[in-house]
C-alpha cells in the first residue's frame, strides 16, 4: 500500500469503508495516523475492530481533526456531514487527495488523470496498456480497478519513471484539493448527475478543477467533445494562446482504425487520438502505440466483442446508460454497400431506466438500424419513440426474449447490439449484471473462445 510520513501523528476520520474507504484506513493507520472509521454495515466496521476507534463522525466532536475522508458515494450537496464538518473547520477530502499528499514520500514518478462524462474508462485503461507495451511501469487506479492507496508504490524502470493512471469522476475530483497531474485530460462533457449539482455549469466547473489544480508546466489534453471548436488538441498551460495538435492527426488514426477490432467507432477514435497525445507526452514512440492498439482487449460491457456466430456479431455494450453513451455505439456499425446492399444492419436492444426523455443523440444514427428490441420500463416509450422511424420495433420487455428475436431476425453480417441507454435498476443490479447476463444469454463464458455455444443458450430464463 501506498504509506507517508505526511500523515503520522495526524488525526482523520474515514465515513464509509467500502474499496476507497477501507484502503485510506488501512493506509492512514500504516502511516502512524490517528484514525476514526465508521460505515453502516457492521460487517465493514468488524476489520478495524481493535485498531482504531469506531465512532459516526456525523456525532463525534471533530475537534482537532486533519480531515474528513468520505467515499465519492457521499452526496455533499445533501448530507449533513457536510455541515457537521464545516462547523469544526475540518476539510472533507477523498482518497485521491490523500495519494496526492502521499506523493513526496512516493519514488520519482508521473501522474496522468484522466476525467469525462464518457470515455475515461476505455481510454485510462489503453493509456496503461500503452505505457505497459511499452516497457514504463504503470498502475491503474482512482474509479476504476484496486483504489489508488491499496497499491504497491511505483519505482522508475528501464524505459522512464513509473506512472499512476487516475480514472477520475466528478465526484472524486470534488474530494481533491492538491493532485498536480503531470498530465490532465477531459474526454468530454455532457449533462449528467445533475442530482449532485446545480446546474450543467456546476457539474462541468468540477471536471474543470482537475486542470486549475496542475502546475504551469504540466500537459492538458481535451477531446473534441470537450471542445467547442470540434477538435481534439492539447494545452501548454503556460501558453495558453497556443494551443497545438496532438501528434497523430484523426485523419491518420482513422485509417488505421480498422486495425483495431476492439477500439470501433467514432467515440474509440476519440478515445484513442486522447490516449496517443497522453502517452506520447509521457515518452512513447508513435511505433510503440501503433504495435499496442491492435493488441488492446478493451473493457468488459463497453463496446464488447462478445462473439460471432453465422456471421452475427454480438456485442454487449451494458455500460451504456445513457443516450450519449449508446449513441456512438450505433454510430460504429453503418450500412455497407457490400453487406445486404447497403441496408441498416443493427438490431438494437434498446431499455431500462431511462435517466431522460427521448432519443438524444441517438436519433443521429437511426439509420444504421435494422430493428429494434425494446425492454424493461422504459421499454414501451423507446417503442413509440421508434416505430415508424426504423424499419421494425419488437416489444419485448425481457433481455432474454429480445436476444432471441434479434438473433432470429438476424443476418449475416448483421450486429445484435446490446446497448440500453438506460439505467439497469428496474431488472438489474447495476449494469456489470446485466452485461454478464447478456454474456449467459448468447452463450459465452468468461474468457471463452471467439465462437458462440450452441443456440439453445438464447432461450435462458431472465433473471432479475
Amino acid at each position: 500500500m501506498i504509506t507517508s510520513s505526511t500523515f503520522s501523528g495526524k488525526r482523520y476520520a474515514v465515513l464509509g469503508l467500502a474499496r476507497s474507504g477501507a484502503a485510506a484506513a488501512e493506509a492512514l493507520l500504516a502511516s502512524g495516523a490517528q484514525v476514526t472509521v465508521w460505515d453502516r454495515q457492521d460487517v465493514a466496521r468488524e476489520a478495524f475492530e481493535g485498531r482504531c476507534e469506531i465512532a459516526d463522525p456525523l456525532e463525534s466532536d471533530l475537534t482537532g481533526y486533519d480531515g474528513l475522508v468520505v467515499s465519492p458515494g457521499v452526496p455533499l450537496n445533501t448530507h449533513p456531514i457536510t455541515g457537521h464538518a464545516a462547523k469544526f473547520g475540518v476539510p472533507i477530502i477523498g482518497d485521491i487527495e490523500l495519494f496526492a499528499q502521499a506523493r513526496s514520500d512516493l519514488p520519482p514518478h508521473k501522474v496522468v488523470g484522466i476525467t469525462g462524462t464518457n470515455g475515461k474508462s476505455t481510454t485510462v485503461t489503453l493509456v496503461h496498456h500503452i505505457l505497459r507495451m511499452a516497457g514504463i511501469p504503470a498502475v491503474l487506479g482512482g474509479n476504476i480497478g484496486e483504489a489508488i492507496m491499496a497499491q504497491a508504490p511505483l519505482s522508475p524502470g528501464e524505459h522512464g519513471d513509473g506512472v499512476y493512471v487516475l480514472e477520475l469522476s466528478s465526484y472524486q475530483i470534488d474530494l481533491t484539493q492538491s493532485l498536480d497531474c503531470d498530465v490532465a485530460a477531459l474526454t468530454n462533457i455532457t449533462p449528467d448527475h445533475l442530482d449532485r449539482y446545480d446546474d450543467y455549469a456546476a457539474y462541468a466547473a468540477s471536471k474543470g478543477r482537475l486542470f486549475e489544480m496542475q502546475s504551469a508546466q504540466h500537459l492538458a489534453v481535451f477531446g473534441s467533445l470537450a471542445n467547442p471548436a470540434g477538435q481534439i488538441y492539447t494545452r501548454e498551460r503556460e501558453q495558453r494562446e497556443g494551443d497545438r495538435a496532438v501528434a497523430a492527426d484523426l485523419d491518420a488514426l482513422r485509417e488505421m482504425q480498422p486495425q483495431w477490432p476492439n477500439l470501433q467507432g467514432p467515440h474509440n477514435l476519440e478515445n484513442v487520438a486522447v490516449a496517443v497525445a497522453i502517452v506520447e507526452e509521457l515518452g512513447v514512440r508513435p511505433s510503440q502505440w501503433q504495435h499496442a492498439l491492435p493488441r488492446f482487449k478493451g473493457l468488459p460491457h463497453r463496446m464488447e466483442r462478445v462473439c460471432e456466430e453465422d456471421g452475427v456479431l454480438f456485442i454487449n455494450d451494458s455500460k451504456a446508460t445513457n443516450t450519449a453513451s449508446s449513441a456512438p455505439a450505433l454510430a460504429a456499425f453503418p450500412p455497407d454497400d457490400s453487406i445486404h446492399d447497403g441496408d441498416p444492419r443493427v438490431h438494437w436492444i434498446v431499455g431500462g431506466l431511462a435517466k431522460e426523455d427521448g432519443l438524444g443523440e441517438c436519433a443521429d444514427h437511426l439509420g444504421n438500424i435494422a430493428a429494434a428490441y425494446t425492454v424493461g420500463e422504459a421499454g414501451p416509450r423507446f417503442a413509440e419513440l421508434l416505430e415508424e422511424q426504423v424499419p421494425a420495433v419488437e416489444r419485448c420487455e425481457l433481455v432474454s426474449e429480445a436476444v432471441r428475436r434479434a438473433r432470429e431476425a438476424s443476418r449475416p453480417g448483421d450486429v445484435v447490439l446490446f446497448s440500453p441507454a438506460c439505467a439497469s435498476f428496474d431488472q438489474f443490479r447495476d449494469y456489470e449484471k446485466r452485461g454478464e447476463h447478456f454474456r449467459q444469454l448468447v452463450g459465452v463464458i468468461a474468457d471463452a473462445a471467439e465462437d458462440c455455444s450452441p443456440a439453445s443458450t438464447f432461450l435462458k430464463d431472465e433473471a432479475a
